[in-house]
């Protein structure tokens, strides 16, 4: 899409805010609902809330589902959402989120076209070569993960997001104290049987007021390392992880009209003589190195909600720091004493620094136009990247500076919901050497439409339109920033789907809820990949196609059946050579989950999921495969043990020999796992 097209589709946008309309139609089901910007959630009997009505495809993991999964990593959190694929995601290190085919690859943890928050703070965005996505941080520190898909939900995060958006909130004091004014101490331990695996995760959570309160968590994680379904160890696997979140919130004013909230989270990792790749198993040609990694975030966020509905006033500046200290192993890389080793030795050898700050000033207003209703959202985003300067050729030294203006309005009339976005970001790239400084700009939105038939079907449809602008990472010799730093990389999305949501379906007290969504996506003026075997430095340009569908059907007895399905195809182009499969194109995955609930005491599930069509990290074709995970919750009511939350789950149960989609080791095999939590 050119400038002249975004042009008239602004127009068309502009035209619409003066459409005459209605009061949006509302499903009349007795099904429980909050709802948002993002659609209805619907409150399933199943694992997971599905979010219906709305255009944006939205996938909620709530606490309780992450205690439930029993999860080593934040990417095992999101594995079974559709669309979404792992890069070794069992271990933070060498793991990789990859989103409709954009994300992680085979050399970096991120290509820039998915973004990843904590707290509203920029994460695992840096491109340090066969590293991962630096992703450090445990999951018993959040209560909630919520993933975007695709480019039309993106324009108040950022810029050149094409695959979607992993929005991490780490737990509240309140989620302990249940909003009474006490002190609760919260405790819990994991274990698993692949290999020696143990968590203790301890919350100390104060709420000395109804408007003040702290929490302060410390988690321990560690692993030695997996073996496969055939039993061979998994090298490099093992890792240990404390971590720690600190975070408080004040409440004061009129009608309690404002809130503070600072939130501070630690991660660190001490690696002794490890392979420097931390994609592969072995040391390889790089060697092995002692490694560091220190990652913090800090947030602190203002909030002035006057009883008005024209403020909701949020500001949010935020820090995210990681350092990653090397020192290479002598002797353990074969090419020490080769032409080649000068190169790696500066890798090998290499410390990382790289902070980002951003400060977030946004407003939601809600007014009305004739009988149109209103949200309308708007801010504006300023962030500094800094990279310390370094000889390692992978990672260039230097500052990214950036301005960023969103707006974003929600209306809806006569059973309609319009949405015009809108995004303009402009950027700075200062070399930290002598490679130069750049400056680009872009404009980007979409509109999304959705429309909602009162009998809890509705359809909905979109268009979105984005540009990555050049990064740190894109920095290089001259002949190189001609056209890499010049360049933004260009993406549309089209996508259209349907919702449907009821009770008493086929059976009295039954539930049901489904969505479906069939999306086209096209990217080009590419940067970030080159052509094999071209003599043009960039591909021409990347199609992809997908279909996505959640649904969750539940019984009135407490058996509950959910579905999670994903179907992906991708085109590469190139001038002169031939069309070829995407290289980071996902296989196709189902997933079914089946379950019976006990009241609120026990919760026994059989999760299946089978992908085919899947490739490892160099593309190589795999086999399909089906694995098999068994969960079970126990929470007993009266007694001792009364409050406290049993979880036993067995990961793999047939200890299935595989490689997972678009990885580049094996994935762990049968895995027994316990966990014990209670509030006292």
């Amino acid at each position: 899409m050119t400038r002249s097209r975004l042009r008239g589709t602004t127009a068309l946008i502009l035209v619409s805010l003066c459409a005459t309309p209605v009061a949006a139609q509302e499903v009349a089901t007795d099904i429980n609902t909050v709802s948002g910007f993002l659609g209805t959630l619907y409150l399933t009997p199943g694992k997971r809330d599905l979010s219906l009505g709305g255009a944006v495809p939205v996938t909620t993991v709530d606490a309780e589902e992450i205690e439930d999964r029993q999860a080593g990593t934040i990417a095992e959190l999101i594995d079974s959402v559709p669309g979404v694929t792992l890069i070794n995601g069992s271990t933070p290190q060498g793991s990789g989120i990859n989103i409709r085919g954009y994300g992680a690859n085979e050399a970096y943890g991120n290509d820039q076209k998915i973004a990843i928050l904590v707290d509203g703070a920029s994460v695992g965005s840096e491109e340090l070569y066969r590293i991962g996505t630096q992703l450090f941080t445990d999951p018993l520190l959040y209560r909630q993960v919520e993933v975007l898909r695709g480019t039309i939900g993106s324009f108040e995060y950022g810029s050149g997001i094409v695959g979607g958006v992993v929005k991490l909130e780490t737990k509240d004091a309140s989620d302990f104290t249940g909003g009474v004014p006490g002190f609760r101490v919260g405790q819990s331990f994991e274990f698993s049987s692949n290999t020696a695996g143990a968590v203790s995760s301890t919350t100390l959570a104060w709420q000395p007021t109804e408007r003040a309160e702290f929490l302060l968590n410390y988690t321990w994680r560690q692993q030695d390392d997996q073996v496969d379904g055939d039993g061979h160890e998994i090298g490099n696997s093992g890792f240990e992880t404390p971590s720690g979140l600190l975070k408080g919130k004040f409440t004061f004013g009129q009608d309690d009209e404002h809130s503070v909230t600072l939130s501070y989270s630690r991660t660190t990792a001490d690696e002794k003589d490890v392979p420097y790749d931390t994609f592969g198993t072995t040391g390889g040609s790089f060697g092995n190195v002692d490694r560091l990694t220190e990652t913090s975030q800090t947030t602190l966020e203002y909030r002035y909600n006057p009883v008005s509905d024209l403020i909701d006033l949020t500001a949010t500046l935020s820090y995210a720091d990681q350092q990653i200290e090397y020192s290479y192993v002598p002797g353990s890389s074969p090419l020490e004493f080769t032409p080649t080793w000068p190169f790696l030795r500066d890798t090998v050898n290499a410390d990382q620094q790289y902070e980002t700050t951003k400060l977030t000033v946004k407003n939601a207003a809600m007014f009305q136009t004739g009988i149109v209703d209103h949200t309308l959202r708007a801010g504006v985003e300023l962030s500094r990247r800094e990279r310390a300067d370094n000889d390692a050729a992978s990672a260039p030294g230097g500052e990214d500076n950036r301005l960023a203006v969103f707006v974003i309005d929600e209306m809806r009339f006569n059973g309609f919901t319009l949405t015009p976005a809108l995004r303009w970001e402009k950027s700075e790239v200062e070399s930290a050497t002598t490679y130069g400084d750049f400056e680009n700009d872009a404009l980007m939105g979409g509109v999304a439409l959705a429309y909602e038939f009162g009998n809890g079907l509705s359809v909905f449809g979109s268009y979105a339109y984005t540009e990555g602008l050049p990064i740190i990472d894109d920095l290089g010799p001259a002949a190189v920033n001609e056209w890499r730093m010049t360049t933004t990389e260009k993406s549309d999305t089209w996508e259209l789907g349907a919702s449907y949501a009821s009770v008493d379906v086929f059976s009295p007290g039954d539930n049901l809820s489904v969505r479906g969504s069939y999306y086209q996506t096209e990217l080009w003026d590419i940067t970030s990949y080159s052509a094999t075997g071209s003599t043009s430095p960039n591909l021409d340009r990347v199609e992809t196609e997908g279909f996505e569908l959640e649904a969750s059907y539940g019984f009135a007895s407490g058996t509950y059946v959910d579905f999670q399905g994903s179907w992906t195809e991708g085109t590469e182009y190139a001038d002169g050579l031939s069309d070829t499969d995407w290289r980071n194109k996902p296989g196709d995955a189902v997933g079914l989950t089946l379950g019976h609930k006990w009241g609120d005491w026990l919760d026994m599930s059989w999760e299946v999921r089978h992908t085919t069509d899947a490739r490892d990290a160099l593309e190589a074709d795999l086999p399909d495969y089906t694995v098999h995970n068994l969960r079970a919750t126990y929470r007993p009511q009266t007694g001792a043990l009364e409050g406290t939350e049993i979880r036993f789950g067995i990961e793999n149960a047939f200890d299935l020999d595989y490689t997972g989609n678009l990885s580049s080791r094996d994935a762990p095999g049968r895995t027994y796992k316990l966990g014990l939590s209670k509030v006292f």
